[in-house]
């Protein structure tokens, strides 16, 4: 069963720039979650595909409610769910806003790097050409990542950060943003909290992963994007700040990222 924490706040500041509500997890109960979800704070939903059936997932959802927004691309796990071709066509629907899940992932699948950056590459210059953001996946590829990044320059947002103090320094440099999620809120989270506290407040955006990565103390249930104001919390103490400010702050980051 969904499960909220306590919203303290009247307006609502969670935008949530990284979410998978077409995951399966949440077959049964997703159309009662998705109505609940403004109620509990959240104003904005970035739902990202990873293969062409994410994507057009991701894009009906997008049509279905209104505070929710589309990201269509292949993610380094999914080569063959789709040519870049399909990813184009789907890119032009008017509440597509990024070009994602998209990226290096060296953890799950380190056979074939060549391949995945080759498929980053075309949809990076892809994205360029038509002047959206990508959302990337990085995990265990920290160079790969940062090299093609500083090549092509794109609009975007590195998700869920996993990097050094020093690899968000060069991120920054290239002008894209950088997401964080509930992992700020884990005991083993070593070097996030010194990333979070040398971000700039206008190049960082809030998510959740959704329905991976739960914040403490929630870590065994379904994330949900209401789950942001716990990471948020995490973060203005590690900041020592207010709350409802990294919350507007995100919120305004990410309508700036995403056009919205």
């Amino acid at each position: 069963m969904t499960e909220f924490p306590e919203y303290p706040y009247n307006e609502a500041l969670i935008f949530d720039s990284h979410a998978h509500y077409d995951d399966s997890k949440f077959d049964g109960e997703r159309d009662y979650l998705l109505s609940q979800l403004p109620l509990h704070g959240v104003c904005g939903v970035v739902n990202c595909g990873c293969d062409t059936r994410s994507s057009r997932s991701a894009l009906k959802l997008a049509e279905e409610y209104e505070y929710f927004y589309a990201a269509v691309g292949i993610h380094p796990e999914n080569i063959g769910g789709g040519t870049v071709e399909e990813i184009e066509r789907l890119s032009s629907h008017k509440k597509c806003v990024a070009i994602g899940e998209i990226g290096l992932d060296y953890y799950w699948v380190s056979d074939n790097k060549e391949q995945q950056k080759e498929l980053f590459s075309k949809q990076l210059e892809f994205a360029n050409k038509i002047n959206k953001p990508v959302i990337v996946h990085d995990r265990d590829a920290h160079s790969d990542t940062l090299e093609l990044l500083k090549k092509y320059r794109p609009m975007g947002v590195v998700h869920s950060f996993s990097g050094s103090p020093e690899m968000a320094k060069e991120v920054l440099k290239t002008g894209m943003y950088i997401g964080i999620g509930g992992v700020i809120t884990f005991k083993n989270a070593k070097k996030l909290p010194e990333v979070v506290k040398m971000l700039p407040e206008d190049r960082f955006l809030l998510e959740t992963d959704a329905p991976y990565l739960t914040p403490v103390p929630y870590r065994s249930k379904i994330n949900n994007s209401a789950m942001i104001y716990l990471t948020a919390k995490k973060i203005a103490e590690i900041r020592n700040t207010e709350t409802d400010r990294i919350l507007l702050t995100a919120k305004q980051n990410a309508k700036n990222l995403f056009g919205i």
